[in-house]
C-alpha cells in the first residue's frame, strides 16, 4: 500500500499519474510506478522517490497513452526494490494491478498458481492478484474481478488494467480507501482526495465490494451481483492550496501553525450561547444517563487523545471509560454491555485496526460514535453517529492539528455528558465552555515561542535518549510528546507516569540524560517537583513545562517553558504545542525528512 491514482480520458495519462502521486507523497512510500495503455501495457517502476520514476520515464522518451494507473508503495511484503514495486503484472503482461491493503491468503493462492505454471518475480501479495486475474480472465473484466474477489481474503483497494480492454479500467475496494473522480476531461480513481484536486472536486465514495467500471466518458458502479448502484456526488469544499505548504519548509510546521484556526473550527459550530450542541447525533439526555461504560478505541496519537478524554470524561461526567489500542481491542474478546457505547477516533477514518475494532463493537451490538476528520470515510459511514473534527487536510505524517481537534471534541463530549447526567450545573458548564473558547488565543501565544524552542532543539539534537514525564493529564500529553519526538527525529524517547520512575526506569538516568517534565496540573505540581529532583540528583538535564506563575520549578529544572494559565483539565491543548515545535526543530537539526519519516505512512490501512 500506499497511494493509488488512475486516469482514463482524453489527455496523456503519465503526467497526470505522476503529478497525482506527488500529491500523495505525504503518505510515505519507498517505491513507485505507473502502467499505461500503449498498444499493450507499458509498465515503468522503480525503488526510491518519484523523482527516480520521472527520470526513468524520461529515459525511455516518455509514455504515450490516455489510460493508466499509478502507485506509491510502502512495503508490507518484500523489501523495497524495482521488482516489488507496483504496478504488478501477470506473467504474460496482459494484466496490471495496483493494490493497497494485504491479501492474507496469498501464499496458498500463489502455490496453486505455480502448480498451473505461473512464474512469480516479486515477493509481494499483489502479484498474486495480477496472476489470478489472468488465470480467470474470460474476456469480461467485471466477471473476472468477481471471481478474484471470491478467492482472495484480506483488505484491498484495486485498480486494474487489461491490455485487451484498452478503453476500460476497473477498480474495487474492501477495507481500504478508494474514491472515483469525475471531470469533463476524463475520469479518475485515487486513494485520497489531494491526488485529484487539480482536476476535479466531484467524487463518488465507494463502499466495500463496490466495483467501478471507468471509461473516458462514463462511470458505472456495480455490486457483486452486477446490479448497478446509483450514488450521490460528493463535492469537496476545500481547494489545492489547503493541501500545499503555503511558504513553510514542511507541512508539519504549517499544520502546527494552523492549530488555533483548526481548534476554533472544531468548537465554534458546537457552542451556541454557551450551550454545547453535538451536531445531529441522536443522544438524548436519557440516553446519556443510561450509559454504563464508554469504550474508547484508537491508534497512535488518536489513542493519546482518547487517554485525555478518559481523564476529562471520568472527572466531569463520572462515567467509567476504558481506553483500548484498536489493534488489541478486537482480539481480547472485550466485555461489552448493551448500555455501553464505543467512541472510535481516527484522523483518516480509514485506519485498518480501528475499523476492525469498530466492527467488533458493532457485532456485539453497542452504539458507535466516531470522531474523524475525513468526511465520507469508512469509519464515518459505518458508525451510528459521527463528529467531524473539521481540521482541514492534514498532510504531514506526524499529526498535530488532527490530535488537537480530537482533544477539543473530548472536552465537548465530557461537558455535554456531565450536564445531561447532572454532574455539572448549567453555570459550571458555561464557565468551562468559556475557558475552552479562550484556548485558540492561548495557543497563539505559545506559537510565538518558536525561536526559543528552536534554540533548545538545536542544543539537544544529539540526545541519545529522552524521557518525558508527567502526572494525570500531563502523562497523557507526555505520551503524545514522546511519540512526536521519536517518529520524526528518530531519537529514542519514552514517556512515563512520573511516579513510576522509581520502579525501575530511573536506573537509566545518567549524567546529561534529557528529561522533559510536564508540570501543569496544579493538584500534582508539588509531587512532580519531587520527581524532577529525583532525576536531577542522578545528573539529568531537565526541560520543564509549567503554568505561568508556578516559578518554583525554576529552582530545580535547567530550563522552563511556561504555558498560559488554564483549567487543569484543558492543559493538554496547550502543553502539546511547545512539544510539537521542539520535536519539529529537533528533526530539522538532525537533517530528517519531517513530513515523511522513514518506515511510516499517514493512513495505516493494513493491520
Amino acid at each position: 500500500m500506499c497511494g493509488i491514482v488512475g486516469y482514463i480520458g482524453q489527455n496523456q495519462a503519465a503526467p497526470i499519474l505522476i503529478e497525482g502521486l506527488k500529491k500523495l507523497e505525504y503518505r510515505g512510500y519507498d517505491s513507485s510506478g505507473i502502467a499505461v495503455q500503449n498498444h499493450g501495457l507499458c509498465v515503468i517502476k522503480t525503488k526510491g522517490r518519484l523523482a527516480d520514476l520521472e527520470q526513468k520515464v524520461n529515459e525511455v522518451g516518455g509514455v504515450e497513452g490516455s489510460v493508466g494507473i499509478g502507485h506509491t508503495r510502502w512495503a508490507t511484503h518484500g523489501a523495497p526494490s524495482d521488482l516489488n514495486s507496483h504496478p504488478h503484472s501477470s506473467m504474460n503482461g496482459r494484466i496490471s494491478v495496483v493494490h493497497n491493503g494485504i491479501i492474507e491468503n496469498y501464499l496458498p493462492l500463489k502455490a496453486e498458481l505455480e502448480e498451473k505454471g505461473y512464474h512469480f518475480v516479486s515477493d509481494t501479495d499483489t502479484e498474486v492478484i495480477a496472476q489470478l486475474f489472468d488465470a480467470y480472465y474470460n474476456g469480461d473484466m467485471v466477471d473476472t474481478l468477481i471471481q478474484v474477489i471470491g478467492k482472495i481474503r484480506g483488505s484491498y483497494a484495486l485498480g486494474i488494467l487489461c491490455s485487451e480492454k484498452p478503453d476500460e479500467m476497473i477498480a474495487v475496494r474492501k477495507d481500504s480507501p478508494m474514491l472515483v473522480g469525475l471531470s469533463e476531461e476524463g475520469n479518475f480513481i485515487a486513494s485520497d482526495i489531494p491526488a485529484l484536486l487539480e482536476y476535479t472536486k466531484d467524487y463518488y465514495l465507494l463502499n466495500d465490494n463496490e466495483i467501478v467500471v471507468l471509461k473516458k466518458d462514463s462511470i458505472k458502479i456495480l455490486d457483486l451481483q452486477k446490479n448497478e448502484i446509483q450514488k450521490e456526488v460528493y463535492h469537496v469544499t476545500w481547494d489545492l492550496s489547503a493541501a500545499e505548504k503555503g511558504g513553510y519548509d514542511y507541512f508539519m510546521m504549517k499544520e502546527i501553525m494552523e492549530q488555533p484556526k483548526s481548534f476554533q473550527a472544531t468548537i465554534s459550530p458546537r457552542i451556541v450561547d454557551g450551550e454545547i450542541h453535538l451536531d445531529d447525533i441522536k443522544y438524548t439526555d436519557e440516553d446519556i444517563q443510561k450509559i454504563h461504560r464508554i469504550h474508547m478505541v484508537a491508534c497512535g496519537s488518536a489513542w493519546h487523545a482518547a487517554i485525555v478524554g478518559k481523564y476529562v470524561i471520568e472527572d466531569y461526567a463520572r462515567i467509567p471509560v476504558e481506553v483500548d489500542l484498536a489493534s488489541e481491542f478486537r482480539y481480547r474478546n472485550p466485555i461489552l454491555d448493551k448500555d455501553d457505547i464505543c467512541i472510535v477516533i481516527s484522523q483518516s477514518g480509514e485506519t485498518a485496526d480501528t475499523l476492525a475494532a469498530l466492527r467488533e463493537a458493532k457485532r456485539q451490538g453497542i452504539r458507535i460514535l466516531s470522531i474523524v476528520n475525513v468526511v465520507g470515510s469508512s469509519i464515518a459511514r459505518e458508525s451510528d453517529d459521527v463528529l467531524y473534527t473539521w481540521a482541514g487536510p492534514e498532510i504531514a505524517v506526524a499529526t498535530t492539528k488532527g490530535y488537537s481537534t480530537q482533544v477539543a471534541l473530548m472536552y465537548l463530549i465530557a461537558l455535554k455528558f456531565a450536564q445531561a447526567r447532572g454532574k455539572l450545573s448549567d453555570g459550571q458548564v458555561h464557565a468551562l465552555v468559556e475557558e475552552i473558547q479562550n484556548i485558540p488565543a492561548k495557543i497563539e501565544q505559545l506559537l510565538a515561542l518558536q525561536d526559543e524552542l528552536k534554540a533548545l532543539a538545536d542544543a539537544n539534537a544529539n540526545a541519545k535518549d529522552v524521557f518525558v514525564i508527567g502526572r494525570g493529564i500531563d502523562y497523557a500529553v507526555a505520551l503524545e510528546s514522546s511519540l512526536k519526538l521519536k517518529e520524526i527525529s528518530y531519537i529514542h524517547s519514552e514517556a512515563y507516569a512520573a511516579g513510576e520512575l522509581k520502579h525501575g526506569t530511573i536506573s537509566l538516568i545518567e549524567e546529561g540524560t534529557l528529561v522533559i517534565a510536564i508540570a501543569t496540573q496544579d493538584a500534582l505540581y508539588e509531587k512532580l517537583l519531587s520527581n524532577v529532583k529525583e532525576v536531577k540528583a542522578r545528573g539529568a538535564y531537565v526541560l520543564a513545562l509549567a503554568k505561568e506563575g508556578n516559578t518554583e520549578i525554576e529552582k530545580v529544572a535547567d530550563k522552563v517553558i511556561y504555558i498560559p494559565q488554564i483549567h487543569d483539565k484543558f492543559t493538554a491543548s496547550l502543553d502539546v504545542i511547545p512539544m510539537q515545535i521542539f520535536s519539529y526543530y529537533t528533526a530539522v537539526a538532525r537533517g530528517c525528512d519531517v513530513d515523511m519519516p522513514r518506515n511510516l505512512a499517514k493512513s495505516v490501512t493494513v493491520e
